[in-house]
């Protein structure tokens, strides 16, 4: 513990240097990472597959752990797009002179020492030190044992990027992997300003309950699709299927479908089809059952109260069939995680409705909940998603690693 503190106190040293560079600088570092990720792409595979091998082949994380040569240019890509991005740090917010001539200027400056802690994907690893090096902060990372050999190569050719252009490698720490040393970062006062997890509900409810850091919760997502009884069915299905399917063991990926009664039996029965292509297991209420025996969908089980409000993270749903949309509404509020809802409806004013009602960090009308990603909304990266209210909320970006400062000039004032 004595070293891990001692090695937050370095980091936090480097921090306050980092925040004197200029961002012209920071960006040679990412550009210097994003070449060294593809100059080491057999190598970043070769370890990552170390720790795909290690995990079932039906395990839901198999996905979020395992890298690719597509998602490694598409890393790379990312770390690129961070440096396109306008430098959050130093932009003046407001300026005035108060009537005895003290000079007040509002700034924004980086946050200091962000901790990430996450879960899986190690992608994680780059993003994160991408978007604080950019931001003029350093990070604690402690991504998960499942992770490790990746995480390790990856921090490795972050601190090659740092060196080269003269920084110190105390900017980006790698914490070990032991889960007693989640406390030790969690109760760091002292040197850690705020702490992100990303990942499981479990994980975050621990971060909640034991931080002793300002934290923002980004990671669980428990995302709702309401089918109106206006909605295009054939577009419905297809929003349906792609935010299940396309990549399920995300957090943006939808958990369950909400669908007025007076088209729930026609639109499963259109839904049936390329969800059984996709092996879908679907939790059904009792009216959604009944469409789907007859049907004879091979992937069927009742709901249990328990598979509302549940992150599948993996090629299952559940379906809840409702009167109205007040009761839709109200289904998605008792147990959406405020991540990302969407609603299919050909009625402006339903939708419009539903827009302004629902409580959640993103809510689509007509299109797929797998939009809410920091890089489709433009931002670049993403730290995750923060489904909170306070500071940030969505995808937690380049914008939000910075907080504020009041400057005060004066000449000799005194109150």
């Amino acid at each position: 513990m004595s070293s891990i503190i001692a090695q937050f106190q370095r980091t936090r040293f480097a921090a306050s240097s980092l925040a004197m560079t200029s961002g012209e600088l920071r960006n040679r570092v990412l550009a210097s990472l994003a070449e060294l990720i593809r100059e080491n792409t057999a190598k970043i595979l070769q370890e990552n597959q170390e720790d795909v091998d290690a995990l079932a082949f039906d395990h839901p994380m198999r996905d979020r752990l395992l890298l690719t040569q597509e998602r490694l240019d598409a890393l790379a890509s990312s770390v690129l797009s961070v440096m396109q991005l306008p430098d959050p740090a130093g932009q003046v917010l407001s300026n005035k002179t108060l009537p005895n001539g003290l000079e007040l200027t509002k700034i924004t400056v980086p946050l200091g020492v962000v901790g990430v802690i996450f879960e899986s994907r190690p992608n994680v690893t780059i993003d994160v030190a991408a978007l604080c090096i950019r931001s003029g902060n350093a990070v604690v990372l402690r991504g998960g044992s499942d992770a490790f050999h990746t995480n390790t190569i990856l921090v490795h050719l972050i601190h090659l990027a740092l060196e080269k252009h003269g920084f110190s490698t105390d900017l980006v720490y790698l914490m070990p992997t032991d889960r007693a040393h989640v406390t030790t970062l969690l109760t760091a006062v002292n040197y850690i300003d705020v702490i992100i997890p990303r990942g499981s509900e479990a994980l975050i409810q621990r971060v909640r309950k034991e931080s002793l850091v300002p934290t923002i919760e980004t990671g669980a997502g428990v995302c709702h699709t309401y089918v109106a009884a206006s909605a295009d069915l054939a577009m419905a299905v297809n929003i349906v299927v792609n935010a299940k399917v396309s990549r399920p063991s995300v957090c943006n990926s939808l958990d369950t479908i909400v669908v007025h009664q007076s088209i729930a039996a026609e639109f499963l029965r259109l839904v049936a089809s390329p969800m059984q292509s996709y092996s879908v297991k679907i939790y059904a209420d009792d009216a959604a059952f009944e469409t789907l025996a007859q049907v004879s969908y091979p992937y069927l089980e009742k709901a249990v109260e328990s598979d509302f409000g549940r992150e599948f993270l993996d090629f299952a749903c559940s379906i809840k069939v409702v009167n109205d949309m007040p009761k839709a509404i109200e289904h998605i509020s008792n147990y959406s995680s405020r991540h990302s809802e969407a609603i299919v409806s050909s009625d402006e004013a339903e939708a419009k409705f539903f827009l302004s009602t629902v409580d959640a960090a993103a809510v689509y009308w007509n299109a797929s909940t797998r939009f809410t990603d920091g890089g489709e909304f433009g931002l670049g990266a993403e730290i995750g998603i923060s489904t909170q209210k306070l500071h940030a909320r969505g995808p937690f970006a380049l914008e939000k690693l910075v907080t504020e400062k009041w400057i005060g000039i004066g000449q000799g004032q005194i109150r």
